[in-house]
This record gives structure tokens, C-alpha cells and sequence, in this order.
């Protein structure tokens, strides 16, 4: 029976136009997206090929050696008592340098973070907690601009002048080695990136265990290629070091135009900007892949958002800070290489898109598939030029699907690059929504809607885990011996 016979002829005739419509939109940006990746995994490949991106490995023993000068680590806290104890105490036991002081930045109306934060700080000295004079929660960047006056009030008041400044979250856990690396480093950069590590939970293998996939691909390769290329890169937020000398000529920058701290207060994606800004001025940036002597990575771990909604609005957070403000606040670089990186960055809410309609041709697929079965309509051939781009398509997500299985089974094992394979269409999903979502809030801040901060919560920490095993390790030893 043919499509003018059952009845249907307006409905699926409504719906092969816009499969095709949807078909060359979507094949002719995965084209391009995919064309993209290629080209970074073709220099990644490259710089392996010559020796340009091993990732150093560090002697027995380093990041014990004390510090040159004092070096301050902030660390900006709202609504975080379930974690910002155990960050203070696991920061303090790893980094035990005398010359390290740590400003945790609390606010006056949550007296839970500040209670915890005081209980784990009471015994060292070398642990300055902040109260933030407004109520939270503000901006992350206008409570780091808080730490930052209040180091500033410490070097007049102690005469000394700090040589760097780290910035950490309320839920992370440290490497022994970052310290030294950062400090190191900073005697000729302005700006230096250590990568971002998550840690794998067990009750989140699929939303929490995305994030692992996603960061080694970015701090394995994408950065790799970035900073061998020359191009600026951004300042994840964590394990990040800035000269005293560059956030000194930011914040007077910002003290002539009637601001207080050389972090954009009224940015969701203040990091990101700073390194940007600092890979592009004076000592310029490095970002730093090392390892220890024992073969793990220096890097900064932590639990992600274990909940889909937790995951979406973070991710709302990034592209409306990177895609939409960045856009506004930042424009655009002549350097190509700089063109093409910023292309990069703010492509989620067109990747979102693209995604979106991707699936949305699933289903109408599914239905002219099973239409076609029942002889209700005719197949129809397709162009050549669009052949192409669906061959192209399909071979580049089996390539893509394969170099991120690669790169998260190297760092994480055997199973976790399978799951990543896996997780890919999580990680779609979790991309639509916070696409959908950061439009909306990009809209909204337009209109006047005042920008907070819109943070995650956190209950989980690492470093408790790590004891855990530890601990039942150590006990097993002895129920052995």
C-alpha cells in the first residue's frame, strides 16, 4: 500500500521533509565538529610522534622541598560543611611547607561552612579564614576577590609579599607535588594549569563517571595541543597558579574602572577568562602534565555531580559563562590559531543544537523506518554529497568514540574506557539540557537579571575514600600477617 492509500500522506509527507532538512543540518555540522577533533588528534599524534608531549616524570621524593617564597592558596567555600573540613585538613597534611598560607573564603550567613572550616583549621597557623561582609551567595569571583584584599591587607600589615596565588575548590583533594610544581613553574610564567583529574564513584558510574572522559580527553590532548600551538588557555579553577605580579597589574586594572580584585565579579566563568587574559600578556601561561615517582597523575581530584540535575546546571554554569559571556566580554583574537580555539570553547550551545536534532531524527527515523516496512512509503535515495557526509559522520564518531576509549582507559583502566563509550550519550543529553538551560539564563541576565552564583553542592570527598582503602588495606595486612 502506497503513501497516498493509508491516510497518513500529510503527516509522513510533513515528516520525510523534515527528516531531510534535519539529515543536512545535522551531517554537515558533525562534518565540521568532527573535522575539528581530527585536526587536534592529528597534532596530538604529532607532538607524541616527536617527543613534544610526554608528560614528565618527577624524582622520588619532589614536593617536599620547602618554598622559595610564600605562596597563598584560596580556596572560596559557600554552603560546603559536608566537605570544606576535610579539603582544609587532607590541603594542610599534604602541602606541610611552612611559607603556604590558605584563605578559605566563608560568608556570614552560612555559619555550617564557617563552623567547619574553623574545627579544621584551629591547630595550624597557617590557615586564614575569610568572612565575606556580603550575604551569599554572591559570585564565586567576588568571594575570591575577598581572599584576595585580605592578602593584600596581610602584605602591608606583615610586610611580606606573596610570589604566587592557587586557587582550589571546597571539594578538592591536592597532589603532594602541585605545590612545588605550581611555585616552580611561576618563576617564568604568569599562569600555570595543572590537569583536572575526577574521581570515580561507585554509585555514579554513568553521570559522575562522564566527567572522567570529558577531562582526560581535555587535559590529556585538547591542552597538550593548545599550549604546543602557543594559543591561550583557559584556568580551570582548580589547580591553577597565578603570579602575585600579574593579579597585582589586574586588580589596579579593575581599581580604575571602579572594581575590587582582578577577578571579574560579575562572570560565571571567571577562571576562564583570567587565563585567557594571562596567556596573552606579560610571562604568558604553561600548562603542566607531570607525574609522580610513582606513575600517578599530578592533578586535582574530586567528585563531580553524581545527579543529573546537579550535572546540568553546572554545566549551565560553563557554557553560559564561556559561549555567552565570554563572547561579550572578551570578542575575538585576530591570531587564527586564536580564532580556532575560541570557535572551540563556545561551540556548546551549537553542539547542543546539532545533538539535539540528531535525536530528534532518531525518532523520526524509527517511524518512516517502520512506514517503509509496512509499504506505507517509498524509500528514497540520497545525494551523493549527502552520502558523503554521513560516511563521514559515521567514520569519525567511531574514531571519536575510540580515541576517547583510548585516552580514559590509559588514566583510569581497561573497563572505564569501555564505559566511556558508553557514556557518550549521557554526556549528549547532560549537553542538550544545559544548552536548552544556558540560553535561557543568557536571555534572563540580559534583561537584568542580577548573575549568582550557581554552584553545586557536594557531600562526597576523595580523600575520605582514599583513608577508607587505606585503612582496609592496612587491616587486611594484619589479619594476613
Amino acid at each position: 500500500m502506497l503513501l497516498a492509500e493509508t491516510g497518513l500522506d500529510p503527516l509522513l509527507h510533513n515528516l520525510i521533509t523534515i527528516e531531510r532538512e534535519l539529515l543536512v543540518f545535522a551531517a554537515f555540522w558533525f562534518v565540521i565538529g568532527l573535522l575539528d577533533e581530527f585536526a587536534i588528534d592529528c597534532a596530538w599524534i604529532w607532538l607524541r610522534l616527536t617527543g613534544r608531549a610526554r608528560t614528565t616524570r618527577l624524582p622520588a621524593g619532589y614536593g617536599s622541598a620547602p618554598l622559595a617564597r610564600p605562596v597563598a592558596v584560596f580556596v572560596p567555600a559557600f554552603q560546603e560543611a559536608d566537605v570544606i573540613a576535610t579539603t582544609i585538613r587532607h590541603m594542610i597534611t599534604t602541602w606541610q611547607q611552612s611559607a603556604v598560607r590558605f584563605y578559605i573564603g566563608c560568608y556570614s550567613n552560612d555559619a555550617a561552612t564557617l563552623t567547619a572550616a574553623m574545627d579544621a583549621a584551629r591547630r595550624d597557623p597557617r590557615v586564614r579564614l575569610v568572612v565575606h561582609g556580603a550575604k551569599g551567595p554572591t559570585t564565586k569571583a567576588d568571594c575570591l576577590n575577598r581572599l584576595y584584599n585580605a592578602l593584600e591587607d596581610d602584605e602591608v600589615r606583615t610586610g611580606v609579599t606573596y610570589h604566587g596565588v592557587i586557587l582550589q575548590d571546597a571539594e578538592d583533594m591536592v597532589h603532594p607535588a602541585a605545590l612545588q610544581a605550581i611555585d616552580a613553574a611561576l618563576c617564568h610564567h604568569d599562569f600555570v594549569q595543572l590537569p583536572v583529574r575526577p574521581a570515580l564513584q561507585s554509585g555514579s558510574r554513568w553521570i559522575g563517571g562522564h566527567y572522567a572522559d570529558e577531562f582526560t580527553e581535555a587535559h590529556a590532548k585538547a591542552l597538550v595541543v593548545r599550549s604546543a600551538l602557543g594559543a591561550a588557555i583557559p584556568a580551570a579553577g582548580v589547580g591553577c597558579g597565578f603570579s602575585r605580579e600579574a593579579l597585582g597589574r589586574l586588580s589596579a586594572e579593575s581599581s580604575a574602572a571602579n572594581r575590587f580584585g582582578p577577578f571579574a565579579a560579575d562572570c560565571l566563568t571567571e577562571d576562564y577568562e583570567l587565563g585567557i587574559v594571562l596567556s596573552q600578556e606579560g610571562r604568558g601561561s604553561v600548562f603542566l602534565r607531570l607525574r609522580d615517582a610513582a606513575g600517578n597523575l599530578v592533578a586535582t581530584s574530586s567528585y563531580f555531580p553524581a545527579e543529573l540535575s546537579a550535572a546540568v546546571r553546572q554545566k549551565t554554569r560553563w557554557i553560559h559563562g564561556i559561549a555567552f559571556q565570554a563572547w561579550d566580554r572578551m570578542g575575538w583574537s585576530a591570531r587564527p590559531v586564536e580564532i580556532w580555539m575560541a570557535l572551540r570553547d563556545r561551540k556548546g550551545p551549537l553542539t547542543a543544537l546539532v545533538l539535539f536534532a540528531a535525536y530528534v531524527l532518531l525518532l523520526i527515523d524509527s517511524t518512516l523506518l517502520a512506514a517503509r516496512r509496512y509499504g506505507w512509503i517509498d524509500g528514497e535515495d540520497l545525494s551523493p554529497a549527502l552520502q558523503a557526509m554521513l560516511a563521514l559522520s559515521t567514520a569519525g564518531f567511531v574514531w571519536r568514540a575510540l580515541s576517547r576509549a583510548l585516552v580514559t582507559g590509559r588514566e583510569y583502566g581497561a573497563i572505564e574506557g569501555l564505559l566511556a563509550v558508553l557514556r557518550i550519550p549521557i554526556s549528549n543529553i547532560i549537553s542538550i539540557m544545559a544548552g536548552r538551560r544556558a540560553l535561557t539564563s543568557y536571555v534572563a541576565s540580559l534583561a537584568g537579571r542580577r548573575v549568582v552564583w550557581d554552584k553545586t553542592a557536594h557531600s562526597g570527598h576523595p580523600a575520605l575514600a582514599r583513608m577508607q582503602s587505606m585503612n582496609l588495606r592496612a587491616a587486611s595486612d594484619e589479619a594476613s600477617a
